[in-house]
């Protein structure tokens, strides 16, 4: 393993050089899963994968949401005609979602991120990501040996076993949830032990608060984040740089609009979609339900791939208005019938005990008659009745939500 800034090459690749690379095996990786796997078959119906070489033609192809995978994985079990070469272990997550993994070693991606955070090969990784059921442990132990790196597979809870653990064995580092971290240290200065070898962490699955991250540098501890999910391993991870989260590579990232398969404009939040070449278990255009937004640049580590801000929240905002179910893409479907307005955001209150629904609508035209057209349009989407606001350009929050519920519960 080189003993550089870069766990390889790739991650400093010219970006046209990556782009040409990923879409230049695309079309072939398209026409075996068409070939090979029922699920894929179906879910790819009328595609050509020979003229799927840009971004452009990725986003006509259809969206696989995390959603369809129970229902899927039901009726054609074990995963729904999805998968392709057998797996080396399974895991279920809550839906039940069922997610093989891949037998090849480095394929969940968190070697790079574990790299990009310090961690070198004959190290050793303190690992409490959770291994039992749910990929997680697993996920980062698979990255941890590919990097060349013991691992002690800690799991979480048992806190004074870790702890003695962690005296004993003098890991260089953690990976775990943001929080549980904190924890480990408190009980080892509540039962004086040293973990002070613990000198570098990578964290997911929470939200890492900078104050947290500013008690632990205080303590010695340097601490970088990565964003991953069950399905898809290591989406992208943070350098030292801590200037956004750079994707992984082999892999192509999407942000798009929340609510349809169209690609978000540079900087605007959306939701994440992801594609991959695991052949045991391929996934083409898969809405997370995540949300993030593309950075412009480059990180300043000097990795060229792209950069997103990290997680933003969830793209779902699917809810429930005088008992009928309101969803984003019909929020979606009113845009695309007045495209001359900007951003749209239906409000959901309460007023007088029953559900009252605002559409706040940017526009460069003021007029009644717009908000009247727009009205009539809102009812006819969602055949529910509100009330329309027109806003100024650019005044609506760039949070990637088109359905906002006010209500108190």
């Amino acid at each position: 393993m080189s003993s550089s800034l870069f766990y390889d090459h790739l991650e400093t690749r010219r970006p046209q050089e990556r782009e040409e690379q990923l879409f230049s095996k695309l079309p072939g990786f398209l026409a075996k899963l068409q070939s090979e796997t029922p699920g894929w078959r179906a879910q790819l119906a009328g595609t050509e994968p020979a003229a799927v070489t840009s971004r452009a033609a990725l986003a006509s192809l259809p969206l696989l949401r995390k959603s369809s995978l129970t229902q899927l994985q039901a009726t054609t079990p074990p995963f729904g005609g999805l998968s392709g070469a057998g797996p080396a272990r399974v895991f279920m997550s809550p839906g039940p979602v069922f997610e093989p993994q891949s037998p090849a070693p480095g394929a969940s991606g968190f070697a790079r991120a574990l790299y990009a955070a310090g961690f070198r090969a004959g190290e050793i990784l303190h690992n409490c990501f959770v291994y039992h059921m749910t990929p997680g442990g697993f996920l980062v132990d698979d990255g941890a040996r590919a990097l060349g790196l013991g691992v002690f597979p800690a799991g979480p809870g048992n806190t004074e076993m870790q702890v003695e653990a962690i005296a004993h064995l003098r890991p260089a580092g953690y990976a775990g949830t943001p929080d549980y971290l904190k924890v480990i240290i408190d009980k080892a200065a509540e039962l004086g032990r040293d973990v002070s070898s613990i000198k570098k962490a990578l964290v997911s699955g929470g939200a890492l608060f900078p104050s947290l991250r500013d008690e632990y540098r205080a303590g010695g501890v340097a601490v970088l984040q990565a964003y991953g999910t069950a399905d898809l391993g290591c989406i992208a991870y943070e350098s030292a740089a801590m200037e956004g989260m750079i994707v992984n590579e082999n892999m192509i990232v999407e942000i798009v609009r929340t609510g349809t398969g169209e690609p978000a404009a540079e900087g605007e939040v959306g939701e994440v979609v992801v594609t991959t070449f695991n052949e045991t278990y391929p996934l083409v255009r898969f809405a997370t339900g995540d949300l993030s937004a593309f950075m412009p640049g480059q990180s300043p580590c000097g990795r060229t791939n792209r950069r997103i801000k990290g997680w933003l929240g969830r793209a779902d905002q699917t809810t429930k208005v005088k008992g009928m179910f309101v969803h984003p893409s019909q929020i979606a479907e009113i845009a695309r019938r007045h495209p001359e307005l900007g951003r749209l955001r239906l409000a959901v209150t309460r007023e007088g005990e029953q559900d009252a629904m605002t559409l706040f609508a940017e526009s460069q035209a003021l007029d009644e008659g717009l908000s009247s057209r727009l009205a009539e349009s809102l009812a006819a989407v969602t055949k529910l009745r509100g009330t329309v606001n027109l806003v100024a350009a650019g005044s609506l929050p760039n949070d990637g939500k088109v359905i906002a519920d006010e209500r108190k519960y």
